[in-house]
């Protein structure tokens, strides 16, 4: 073994579990694993012999909640400045987001400065709430609500750790005594929203999905009556899963618990705000959705402290893959990709969902076949029912969304490497250089490029699949052997003479060429065979290689030449010359 790629691995060397399949040697790891109590022995989770989000399906999308210019901002190596804050938050009102979280004003002078810019600037539609963040402190409390001054939709949102470890560890309060200070936080809230109009308020129990359920109700419950909320004036109930520590389903039962026991339901937004430590951040907010939550808290593209937020990129267009309208706007997502990264300072990686560069992409000579074949029964699909391709169901196999609703063309759906197969290959040179192979040809080509791209180890570009095609089958109409002058002419009807020069380019010396057959390439076979080389024409097929009077014509041939069979291609705006072109082709490639 290389020591400077295994580095500190140990292979598991325990014994194979008793009861084990015989398929199955794994054996016990060295990993500490014994350390980490699972979920249900760290807190209560209800199970409800009724549980009914299971057979729920989400047929509306709740209201999304950015928090890219808080939570994801002080997860940043780089913070935010001003104007990407703004450029960030426009492009948020632009995609159509009603509720932004906009910062943390008490705690940094950035934060208080851009909230009062959006407060004076005039930046923040009529229909846009913006949220602003606190921790329950008096003096930032104070600070949050100057900072808001002026905005007319507000939500103040108060958070606190809820958990156990945090009360023992962090906080050093018991259930009570943490309740109490809560309440006093939420007090002043209440005193400070009554002279400022269009104020809202929020409440978060950080740590949601590790603290005793009882509790959590407990607290919400009483702010839902402190604030005496109503549902002309709803109050916030936001349930994070601060750090996953389950499988989705158990964050969803703990949401339906809540769901299914909050006072005055309807005057509470039930929000979620899961992150990714798990990797099921997505799944937890599907799953919670479904359970009873209205409100999805989160970043675009999963921005965030350790493993990220839950990425509100994904979540709509999952809906959006599911016939629901998400209610956001991604018809250009390329542009939305660049403003994040611009604004984070952090790419997104080539394979997330949806928008990562590689996406859309096959690279497997089953997939391509797939693809394609699918894009020729959306086409046809489309004509029957008379609607233009963008507006006809889509079913096209390996891809969950159509590329072009999100503002991708199709040119980088299928590439070509040395994994690939004759029907992306041959998708790529009827799309990009208007080339339609006949399939045995595009059999035998798949070799070519399968060979190439074995000795380069890289992918093949479609410029560079053009280029092949044209080195191994069009290109040898130029030579060793050339024809100069020619000419066909129909002497007498269904008998075809083709004349013309045969030049050697090795050695310069010419051939004069005659013969007649029942058409001008079967009389240029004969032409050849006169020569002393004989030709026979075992397939043809042309067709135009885009529209209009000028658009060139390409033919393919496949010939028997001296006992050999090969097949030869020929492209001129004449389709006779095309024809000829694409026997000398076969010839030359002997």
């Amino acid at each position: 073994m290389n020591p400077d790629v295994m580095g500190g691995l140990r292979t598991p060397a325990g014994p194979v579990p008793q009861g084990a399949p015989w398929w199955n040697p794994q054996r016990g790891s060295a990993m500490p694993s014994y350390r980490y109590r699972p979920a249900h022995r760290r807190v209560e989770i209800p199970r409800p012999a009724d549980r009914q989000w299971p057979g729920r399906r989400t047929e509306r999308a709740p209201l999304w909640v950015p928090v890219d210019l808080r939570d994801g901002n002080q997860a940043l190596a780089e913070p935010m400045d001003p104007a990407r804050k703004r450029r960030m938050f426009d492009l948020m009102v632009t995609m159509g987001y009603k509720e932004i979280e906009v910062g943390y004003p008490s705690a940094s002078r950035t934060d208080f400065d851009f909230v009062r810019h959006l407060a004076t600037s005039g930046a923040v539609p009529g229909d846009v709430t913006v949220v602003v963040f606190t921790a329950a402190r008096a003096d930032l409390i104070e600070a949050t609500f100057a900072s808001i001054r002026g905005l007319p939709r507000t939500v103040v949102h108060l958070y606190t750790a809820t958990a156990p470890t945090w009360r023992d560890v962090v906080i050093g309060r018991g259930r009570r005594e943490l309740r109490d200070m809560i309440e006093e936080a939420a007090r002043q809230m209440a005193r400070l929203g009554e002279a400022q109009p269009g104020v809202r308020f929020q409440f978060s129990p950080e740590v949601f999905n590790l603290t005793e359920p009882d509790y959590v109700l407990e607290v919400c419950n009483g702010l839902t009556a402190l604030w005496d909320a109503s549902p002309e004036r709803p109050v916030v109930h936001n349930l994070p899963a601060t750090v996953e520590i389950a499988t989705p389903d158990v964050y969803a039962d703990q949401i339906e618990y809540m769901h299914r026991h909050l006072e005055r339901r309807d005057a509470v937004i039930l929000s979620v705000h899961p992150h990714n430590d798990r990797g099921t951040g997505v799944a937890c907010a599907e799953l919670a959705v479904m359970a009873g939550a209205q409100r999805v808290e989160g970043c675009l593209f999963g921005n965030g402290e350790r493993t990220g937020n839950v990425d509100l990129v994904t979540l709509a267009l999952n809906l959006h893959t599911q016939g629901v309208d998400p209610m956001i706007d991604f018809s250009d997502i390329d542009a939305v990709r660049r403003t994040v990264e611009h604004c984070n300072r952090l790419p997104v990686p080539g394979r997330h969902p949806y928008v990562g560069d590689l996406v859309h992409t096959a690279y497997s000579g089953t997939h391509q076949d797939a693809i394609k074949k699918g894009f020729d029964h959306h086409a046809r699909r489309a004509a029957e029912l008379g609607v233009p391709e963008s507006e006809a169901p889509w079913e096209v196999p390996y891809l969950p969304i159509d590329p072009a609703d999100i503002g991708r063309d199709y040119e980088a759906v299928i590439r070509v490497n040395s994994q690939s197969g004759k029907g992306g290959i041959g998708y790529l040179l009827a799309t990009r250089h208007g080339l339609e192979l006949p399939a045995p040809l595009r059999a035998e080509f798949s070799q070519v490029v399968q060979s190439a791209a074995d000795d380069s180890g890289a992918e093949v570009t479609a410029e560079q699949l053009g280029e092949l095609f044209a080195a191994e089958y069009l290109d040898p109409a130029d030579g060793p052997l050339a024809l100069g002058d020619w000419r066909t002419a129909e002497d007498t009807p269904g008998v075809h003479e083709f004349t013309g020069v045969l030049r050697h380019t090795g050695d310069g010396t010419e051939t004069k060429l005659r013969g007649r057959g029942n058409g001008p390439l079967s009389a240029l076979a004969a032409a050849f065979a006169d020569a002393g080389t004989e030709v026979d024409i075992l397939d043809y097929t042309e067709h135009a290689a885009g529209t209009g009077p000028d658009s060139p014509a390409v033919a393919y041939v496949r010939c028997r030449v001296g006992g050999a069979v090969r097949w030869g291609a020929g492209r001129d705006t004449s389709v006779l010359t095309a024809s000829v072109r694409a026997v000398l082709a076969a010839v030359n490639r002997r």
